[in-house]
């Protein structure tokens, strides 16, 4: 059983990726130094390390943002450019579980894009989980589909606990 989990918001520049992480934890959240609790159902939390902004926007390797990281359990925002490569190869070769989320269109996109940097085959056959949501849309529902998958899987492994 695969150790880690990797969630992660991809989506163009404004696409709505801080405003899914806000509504998930029910504030506004940036990226840490530490883990944070995220609170799943009944009761019961788990923690998370958060990377807000996407490594992308901020010319930064993924990998040395979390060299250091324990959590079993990574959220990050990632920008639909080439350099996300860096960020899903990073993934992959750290073995996480994937569960990706594009924000496609975007809030401020113009409409729905092709995908041109081919990421979805890429990423099915890496055996991630996708999927595609509206950001134009009420956040709500993206934020929940991400918070019952993170509940499934870390239940599965134990991880979770009774909140505080």
């Amino acid at each position: 059983m695969v150790d880690r989990l990797f969630v992660g918001v991809l989506g163009n520049r404004n696409s709505g990726k801080s405003t899914t992480w806000n509504t998930l934890f029910g504030a506004t959240v940036r990226t840490g130094q530490n883990s944070r609790t995220l609170t799943l159902y009944g009761g019961e939390c788990v923690d998370v390390f958060l990377i807000s902004g996407s490594p992308e926007e901020r010319q930064l390797y993924a990998g040395d943002i979390l060299e250091n990281q324990n959590s079993r359990i990574i959220l990050c925002s990632m920008q639909y450019i080439e350099a996300v490569r860096l960020t899903l190869n990073y993934v992959v070769e750290s073995e996480f579980d994937i569960f990706v989320q594009w924000l496609n269109p975007g809030h401020s996109d113009v409409g729905e894009s092709f995908d041109r940097l081919g990421l979805l085959p890429w990423l099915i056959g890496h055996h991630a989980t996708f999927a595609m949501r509206d950001g134009k849309v009420s956040p709500q529902p993206r934020t929940e589909e991400i918070r019952q998958f993170i509940h499934g899987w870390a239940k599965a492994r134990n991880l979770t606990f009774q909140c505080p």
